[in-house]
């Protein structure tokens, strides 16, 4: 067994970000350093590198290895109407209002593996606002993206989901949803229809639409506080007067400057932006 110390330095971890930078263009270097090196030396262990010079040439030359690596630093941890009593928040208070316009925009930035997406499609649908409303899921990492844009999930899943979706409000039997196909659950194109998966850095990126409602849940508690408010920045930039903007359970607007500009709904992680 390999000690930490032996693995990988602070100085390496520097080095392996400069070069996504560099050569990809993509920049961690706003993320939490820790839970990064964490990440760094399980892949390191994982793929048994011979040297850190090796590890580092692969990543800056095999595009496969590279895809690899992304999807292993970056955070996908989601399940569908993953903590309920937000989604029941959504589908009694925030949607309802936002069914008054004509057409709405959604934002879920850091969607991961797509669950997330999938459920607020199926609200949508039960409050008869999905023909008039378009989800875009975005995420850095492409490799989940693929697997969002294929709405297949495991089958073993699916009693977890069921009873979350129950607890989130929902009067329906969940497996009207999807259809079985050996160990997956594959979820109605329908449902698909109205979510666009592409690939957006929340870091680099700017803003690509005007939304009334903005989902980044538990996204930012890997982000330092610098890159924190130029994150919230973005959305700001992005919500419409009187949108609303979702966070995760530890993450919060209190703190930011622009916390002024908007009035939390009460209990929850959700923000209205009121001037």
């Amino acid at each position: 067994m390999y000690s930490e110390v032996s693995l990988i330095n602070d100085e390496q971890v520097e080095i392996l970000l400069a070069d996504l930078l560099d050569h990809y263009g993509y920049d961690f270097t706003g993320y939490s350093r820790a839970s990064l090196k964490r990440r760094i030396i399980r892949l390191y262990s994982l793929d048994k590198a011979l040297s850190f010079a090796e590890f580092r040439y692969q990543i800056n030359n095999d595009p496969v290895y590279f895809k690899r690596f992304v999807e292993q630093i970056t955070v996908n941890v989601t399940e569908m109407f993953r903590d309920p009593v937000f989604f029941k928040t959504l589908r009694d208070v925030v949607l309802p209002k936002l069914g008054t316009y004509p057409f709405i925009r959604i934002w879920l930035a850091g969607c991961s593996t797509g669950e997330e997406a999938y459920s607020i499609s199926i609200i949508l649908k039960e409050l008869n606002l999905l023909h008039k409303s378009l989800i875009y899921a975005t995420d850095l990492n492409p490799v989940v993206l693929e697997k969002a844009a294929q709405s297949m999930f495991a089958l073993s899943q699916m009693k977890q989901y069921s009873e979350n979706y129950i607890a989130s409000g929902g009067q329906l039997d969940f497996s009207s949803y999807y259809t079985a196909n050996y160990s997956l659950a594959k979820f109605d194109d329908e449902l698909k229809r109205k979510i666009i998966f592409s690939t957006h850095n929340l870091v680099s990126d700017h803003t690509f639409n005007e939304f009334q409602l903005i989902l980044c849940r538990n996204v930012l508690i890997y982000f330092d506080r610098d890159l924190q408010h130029k994150v919230l920045q973005l959305f700001d930039e992005s919500l419409q007067p009187l949108g609303y903007l979702a966070l995760g359970s530890k993450e919060t607007l209190d703190f930011s400057p622009l916390s002024k500009n908007y009035k939390r709904v009460p209990a929850e992680k959700i923000w209205r932006k009121v001037s």
